[in-house]
């Protein structure tokens, strides 16, 4: 004989849902929490921006839209809270920025992202081949600086770095250091306008000095080996905090600027308050060739913000298993701390 199932009162239903909704809550850590993304004016930089954005909706943050903004005030947006992250602290060459803006007081910021960002000068190897061109510091002879350039003014034109961006600061430094403020001009404003300018002085044939940096879609038109070619400095020379770092690479070769990567930095309090976005943070890790895949993707067209989410998408899908990997280890790390 079965037993007859009884069904629940009015009052036994509403109690029962109250203790069910703890239980989906605790699914989901972020439910009732916002975030506010920030990130440069650099485009090439929403690809591994939304990638955290979507990892944290994942976990049921409120995620807004993600404001552009300048290094400077991102890192003075996030330590006063009026933003929670910035996923591209380029570490260390943000460190002057991250230091003045509060530090390790302010910010939360454990893990890698994106590893193995080299950046420094180049130069065509055409040129370098035939005046045997290797170090810059051999762009003050008068002579060599003058085959880089492209106004008339007689100084080497280098395409540089912008105003705001971290890395200005290393080359005005060194076009000092190196003694080669007379013979080379830095070349500064919207970089995609110049590069590609570069770009095109390059493929009519014309000598080209330019500062970049990876990932970023530059290097995989102008292949370092093949069109161009990585420009060693005479020694290492870094301002700021960085003074007496070493930026020799274990090989030997100097290339004036210290190998980066790009970290996720938080408010601090925010990540005290959110152990799963805290430890969302510390373990997301992307390849740093799959983001310069995606823009080299950009750069020959595919640059909308729909085509920026459909290549997150595209990627999610294809890595379903290490993005999972990621909200589980949060989700953990959520139910510990309770």
């Amino acid at each position: 004989m079965t037993r007859s199932r009884k069904s629940l009162s009015p009052s036994a239903a509403l109690l029962a849902c109250a203790f069910s909704f703890p239980a989906m809550a605790a699914d989901l850590p972020g439910e009732g929490v916002t975030v506010q993304p920030v990130q440069s004016t650099v485009a090439e930089e929403t690809f591994q921006t939304l990638i955290v954005n979507k990892a944290l909706e994942a976990l049921g943050y409120e995620v807004k839209p993600t404001k552009e903004v300048d290094y400077n005030v991102g890192y003075t947006s996030i330590a006063n809270g009026d933003a929670t992250f910035l996923a591209v602290n380029w570490a260390p060459l943000h460190k002057d920025k991250f230091i003045k803006s509060g530090g390790e007081d302010k910010f939360y910021r454990k893990g890698y992202y994106i590893t193995g960002a080299a950046q420094g000068y180049l130069i065509d190897k055409k040129t370098a081949d035939q005046y045997g061109i290797t170090n810059i510091s051999q762009l003050k002879d008068p002579e060599l600086a003058k085959l880089f350039d492209a106004n008339g003014d007689g100084k080497a034109d280098m395409t540089g770095c912008n105003p705001g961006w971290g890395c200005e600061g290393v080359i005005e430094h060194q076009l000092d250091a190196f003694g080669l403020r007379d013979t080379v001009t830095h070349n500064q404003g919207n970089y995609a306008a110049i590069i590609a300018d570069t770009i095109s002085r390059y493929r009519n044939g014309s000598p080209i000095l330019y500062y970049t940096w990876t990932p970023y879609w530059v290097s995989g038109v102008l292949v370092p080996g093949k069109d161009v070619v990585w420009l060693e400095v005479p020694f290492s020379s870094l301002p700021g905090e960085r003074e007496n770092v070493d930026t020799a690479l274990p090989n030997g070769k100097n290339y004036g600027f210290e190998m980066n990567s790009m970290r996720i930095v938080a408010n601090k309090q925010f990540a005290e308050n959110n152990p799963a976005a805290a430890k969302l943070f510390e373990v997301m890790a992307l390849d740093i060739n799959d983001v310069s895949a995606q823009n080299m993707r950009m750069s020959q067209g595919q640059n909308s913000q729909k085509d920026i989410e459909n290549h997150v998408n595209g990627w999610i899908q294809s890595h379903q298993q290490l993005f999972n990997s990621w909200i589980n280890q949060a989700k953990k790390a959520a139910g510990d701390a309770s």
